[in-house]
């Protein structure tokens, strides 16, 4: 693909991720969801008022920015309620989400292009991420979890970045990630799931570089030069493998094989020290605004509000939307944000009022928070074959062969795979010990990398030259579009007729 066709393909990715978001804000002139509360939030720091919330405040910051600047927008007022504290429309309290939420397919083209070099690659998974059903519903309300994912995706690209650059301009981009990580954390603690994904892949780095030295019928020959290996492996880790850094970069075809250029000291300062004095230093308004609590008491608040028994247990009986982290995959549980019916698609959208008598036709307004199911689950399916193919590439020859193989051997497929089920992992294998209520948007961290596991599989299924394997990739490709399209109405919440309605809930359970 040319660069040319490529920047027209990301500038069309963009303005239709632009439109889906901003179309229609206002049509709800209501708090739709957990509005009820970051909306109220953000009025209350725009206002001085002291209250207590059970995540970090950058998420609130935020949309109360976007209250403030909407006072001066020459558009979007033609709808207003009084519902935060203050009269104001509904196009105030969630227009920069909308415009924050438009640069993540983006954001997660510039990451498929930075691991692989590859525009093919980096245009089919920023498609693919326009056209997921949860991460547009969630940009075009007052929310905080699409800001969870944006910036912990930006802290990663600028990890890959960092990778990809000489020694001078790398402690500027570990500098930027690190900030974005702390901003990540800043809005949940769920955040920290990017930065683990990322020591995961720099530990995993090391090993694929000292393993391989390491055979079965050598073990004895080591364990009697322990001390020495032991110096050299602490040397490198500390100091880096910067004396071999002129070799790699001639030989590099993805800045994944050098992870081992990062040393232990740079992980520590730059994503260690960085990350925490901004997550540290975001809590300052919100502490002057509520001196009843220090940082170290509202932390411990925040924990006992999480614990409480109020939230324990993933049944209906704590919250009819309640999902344990296994649900979320293979989307048996989604949510309904908002709910509302008319009689007819002229009636205004109410807000409140009583149910319609039965035998009424009724239009059906629905806001559901769902991902795409095609994209969904063909991504979890990609991430499978992917964990396959790496178990035959890298455990089953250290087996026949008594080696690990050398991260030279490795193609940049199986680099990527590496990186995309190692963070997919991370953001996902962290709450299954978590016991309270939780929800199908917190696996929002973890399904963008199945985003690009499924683009990572049609991509090669492209560059094939079997007619079969290319055929598959635009069959995948036009199922998770169409998908899409089919399910729009339940994002946007489009009049839909009941019996339009059922024929998009496909389960019991997604109602």
């Amino acid at each position: 693909m040319t660069k040319k066709w490529f920047w027209i393909g990301i500038t069309s990715i963009f303005l239709l991720s632009l439109s889906l978001r901003f179309w229609g804000l206002e049509r709800f002139n209501t708090l739709v969801f957990d509005e009820i509360y970051y909306a109220k939030f953000a009025h209350n720091y725009i206002h001085g008022i002291s209250f207590f919330d059970g995540h970090p405040p950058l998420g609130k910051y935020i949309i109360a920015i976007g209250m403030w600047l909407g006072n001066y927008l020459p558009f979007g007022g033609n709808e207003v309620n009084e519902l935060t504290g203050a009269v104001r429309s509904p196009w105030s309290y969630r227009w920069i989400n909308a415009l924050f939420g438009s640069f993540i397919p983006l954001i997660i083209a510039g990451i498929a292009y930075q691991v692989s070099h590859r525009r093919t690659f980096a245009l089919v998974a920023g498609l693919f991420a326009a056209v997921d059903g949860i991460f547009l519903v969630e940009s075009r309300y007052a929310l905080i979890n699409q800001y969870i994912v944006i910036f912990g995706l930006l802290g990663q690209w600028c990890f890959l970045l960092a990778l990809d650059n000489r020694r001078y301009t790398r402690g500027g981009w570990l500098a930027i990630s690190g900030i974005t990580f702390g901003c990540s954390i800043a809005t949940k603690w769920n955040g920290l799931f990017f930065l683990l994904g990322v020591y995961l892949m720099w530990i995993i780095g090391w090993l694929i570089y000292w393993l391989p030295i390491i055979s079965f019928s050598e073990v004895k020959t080591y364990i009697a030069n322990l001390n020495k290996t032991a110096f050299s492996i602490l040397y490198s880790l500390i100091c880096g493998r910067n004396h071999t850094y002129i070799h790699y970069l001639k030989k590099q075809t993805t800045p994944l094989e050098n992870l081992t250029q990062i040393n232990l000291l740079q992980m520590l300062s730059y994503l260690g020290v960085i990350p925490v004095i901004v997550y540290s230093f975001l809590w300052i308004p919100h502490l002057q605004l509520n001196t009843e609590r220090g940082l170290l008491e509202v932390h411990r608040q925040i924990w006992l509000f999480h614990n409480g028994v109020q939230l324990i247990g993933n049944s209906n009986t704590v919250h009819p939307y309640c999902a344990a982290w296994y649900k979320w995959p293979l989307l048996t549980r989604p949510m309904a944000y908002l709910y509302q019916t008319a009689r007819t698609v002229s009636e205004p959208l109410l807000v409140k009022g009583p149910p319609l008598p039965g035998n009424a036709v009724k239009v059906i307004y629905d806001v559901h928070a769902m991902g795409n199911p095609f994209l969904w689950w063909f991504g979890v399916f990609a991430l499978l074959i992917i964990a396959i193919s790496l178990i035959f590439r890298i455990i089953f020859p250290w087996i026949e062969n008594q080696r690990f193989p050398h991260g030279s051997t490795f193609s940049v497929d199986a680099w990527i795979g590496i990186y995309l089920v190692t963070n997919y992992v991370a953001n996902l294998l962290p709450w299954v010990k978590v016991d309270r209520c939780v929800f199908i948007y917190h696996y929002m961290s973890a399904v963008v990398f199945a985003f690009l596991a499924i683009a990572l599989i049609v991509e090669i299924c492209w560059r094939s030259y079997s007619k079969v394997m290319a055929s598959v990739g635009f069959t995948i490709s036009f199922m998770i579009v169409t998908a899409f399209i089919f399910w729009l109405p339940i994002y946007l919440a489009l009049p839909l007729s009941p019996e339009a309605y059922k024929l998009r809930m496909w389960f019991n359970s997604w109602i």
